[in-house]
C-alpha cells in the first residue's frame, strides 16, 4: 500500500527530487506539499484523515518546521512524522524527539534510511 505523504520543503528542486525518489523506491503517494510553516500546519491539521506520513524540513521560507511538528503532536498513532534536514545535529534530534517525531534524517547522508523507513511503514499499514 502506498503511503499518503505530505512534504514540507521550501526548496522546489529538493522537493521534486525527493518526491520522485520516494515514489520510485518507497511506494509513496504524494498528497501535497508546502513551503511555509503556516501552509504545512493548516493542511496537516485540516486534512488529518488524508495522510499517513509527513516529511518536514526545519528551516522554511516562513516559520519553522518545529511549529508544524508541534501542530502534529495530536495525530493518530498510524500517522508518522519525520524530519529531513541539513541540520540533524544531536540537539535538533533531541528537540524533535521531545515533539514526538518518529525519526530524523540528515538530507546529506541519510536518504537511504528515509527510504527504508517509508518502505517499513508502508508494509505495516
Amino acid at each position: 500500500m502506498a503511503l499518503r505523504t505530505y512534504i514540507v520543503e521550501d526548496n522546489p528542486t529538493i522537493r521534486e527530487n525527493l518526491i520522485a525518489t520516494l515514489e520510485e523506491l518507497a511506494s509513496i503517494d504524494p498528497v501535497g506539499s508546502a513551503e511555509t510553516e503556516n501552509e504545512g500546519k493548516v493542511w496537516l491539521t485540516e486534512n488529518a484523515e488524508h495522510w499517513d506520513l509527513a516529511i518536514i524540513d526545519l528551516f522554511l521560507k516562513q516559520g519553522s518546521g518545529l511549529g508544524i511538528l508541534h501542530a502534529c503532536k495530536s495525530r493518530a498513532p498510524r500517522q508518522k512524522v519525520v524530519v529531513l534536514s541539513n541540520y540533524a545535529t544531536p540537539d535538533i534530534r533531541k528537540r524533535c524527539a521531545q515533539l514526538g517525531v518518529d525519526a530524523v534524517f540528515d538530507k546529506s547522508n541519510e536518504i537511504d534510511a528515509l527510504i527504508d523507513f517509508c518502505v517499513e511503514h508502508a508494509s505495516n499499514s
